[in-house]
């Protein structure tokens, strides 16, 4: 299910920002229904349990990213602007949706409960596909090195985001990033060129 109506959308949103804001075990069926303004019954009968609230937000936020990439690797351009396009959508998608990401690593890590998460694993399988097609590409027009390790590279650019967003206040000291704004467009300009060099390094240089 990925078509949701107006009103499951806008239940998801609010979902989602309860889930950042409190964690998921501190957010109840109750209070999302209160913030979003409707009873308990139609979050039950649009989505069954707090468990597929999740599930579902999930799914609305991943629906189109692999279609999205698909398109890009038919683009009729070099394997190396693939790669700095996609780095560049990976980061504006992360970035967009840090707050699903957020509540993702929480639910990875700790465990706690049987989610099904097998559409988030289905995609980001699709994408790393996607990035090995690229990278063959690459390699079979002498661009890229031979043996590069693959499954490493959405570490790099989804860990350089992560550890930049976690640590934002000491960053906008130490960058001189005066306020958000100034801060999200370091994130989509510098950030996001300083990660499209570095795996453009380990593409073309040799060990």
């Amino acid at each position: 299910m990925t078509d949701f109506n107006e009103k499951q959308i806008e239940i998801l949103q609010v979902a989602e920002q309860l889930f950042a804001e409190v964690g998921f075990d501190g957010t109840t069926i109750r209070t999302i229904a209160k913030k979003a303004a409707i009873n308990i019954a139609m979050i039950s009968y649009y989505f069954g349990s707090k468990e597929k609230l999740l599930e579902a937000l999930v799914l609305h936020r991943i629906s189109g990213m692999s279609l999205d990439l698909e398109n890009l690797y038919h683009e009729n351009i070099a394997p190396i602007e693939k790669i700095e396009k996609l780095i560049a959508y990976y980061i504006q998608r992360i970035n967009t949706n840090r707050c699903m990401y957020q509540i993702l690593h929480f639910e990875l890590s700790s465990k706690k409960r049987e989610i099904n998460l097998d559409a988030f694993t289905q995609v980001k399988n699709n994408n790393l596909k996607l990035i090995e097609n690229i990278i063959k590409e690459g390699q079979s027009q002498g661009l890229f090195q031979p043996n590069i390790n693959v499954a490493l590279l959405p570490p790099i650019i989804i860990g350089s985001f992560i550890h930049f967003h976690m640590n934002k206040k000491y960053y906008q000291q130490i960058l001189n990033l005066k306020n958000d704004t100034a801060f999200e467009q370091y994130i989509l300009n510098d950030l996001t060129i300083h990660i499209q060099k570095t795996i453009k390094a380990l593409l073309i240089y040799a060990n």
